[in-house]
């Protein structure tokens, strides 16, 4: 796996907040690609695990539903959900740092565009942008039981997750996150996701 350069990568971003709905796409798709492949390098023998296997949420052709997290600056985040005709913003809890929303693109690729809540504070995005740029921030996998899959990856493969328990994420999500290494001296913080139920999400329409 050849990761995207800094500089390419900002290229990628730029077309995304541009006016070309066809350039919005290709790049959209890219960095779908992008965050795959950085996924997949941290995560392969996970899904060879088949009680782990069982968790994962698949689409009608049995792909994994895999939803890329790209941080971005204000102001990118700004222009970019304008020009995508301004998503709703998921609603995200209060405690996190964070503001987002979902795009998608052809073929089942999805981007989680976020941004900080507090330019220059202490919250995660902030001190991820602070750090690292504009980047792949996370790679959001959707589970049907986040514990069961949690409890499978603590105890078969001896990975801690970051939070000692399921924690609430955005739009009523049960969440836990996990730090691990990809390669090239590289590590990707992958996010266990569990939907709520339909009747909560027909609450946050």
């Amino acid at each position: 796996m050849i990761p995207l350069a800094p500089n390419e990568l900002a290229t990628l971003i730029r077309a995304l907040a541009g006016n070309d709905p066809a350039s919005r796409e290709s790049a959209g798709m890219a960095i779908f690609r992008h965050g795959c492949e950085l996924a997949n390098a941290a995560t392969q023998s996970w899904f060879l695990d088949p009680e782990f296997a069982m968790c994962i949420v698949r689409d009608r052709a049995g792909i994994p539903e895999l939803t890329i997290g790209l941080a971005v600056q204000p102001a990118n985040f700004d222009k970019i959900r304008a020009v995508c005709g301004s998503p709703r913003l998921a609603g995200v809890p209060p405690d996190q740092d964070a503001r987002e929303f979902e795009l998608h693109f052809s073929g089942g690729a999805r981007l989680d565009i976020l941004t900080t809540a507090a330019p220059g504070g202490a919250g995660a995005i902030a001190r991820f942008l602070e750090k690292s740029g504009e980047a792949v921030q996370q790679v959001e996998i959707a589970v049907t039981d986040v514990d069961r899959a949690t409890e499978i990856l603590r105890a078969r493969f001896g990975i801690t997750p970051v939070y000692p328990a399921t924690r609430p994420g955005a739009d009523s999500t049960r969440v836990n996150f996990f730090l691990i290494p990809a390669g090239q001296n590289r590590r990707v913080l992958i996010e266990l996701v569990e939907q709520p139920s339909q009747g909560e999400r027909e609450a946050l329409k």
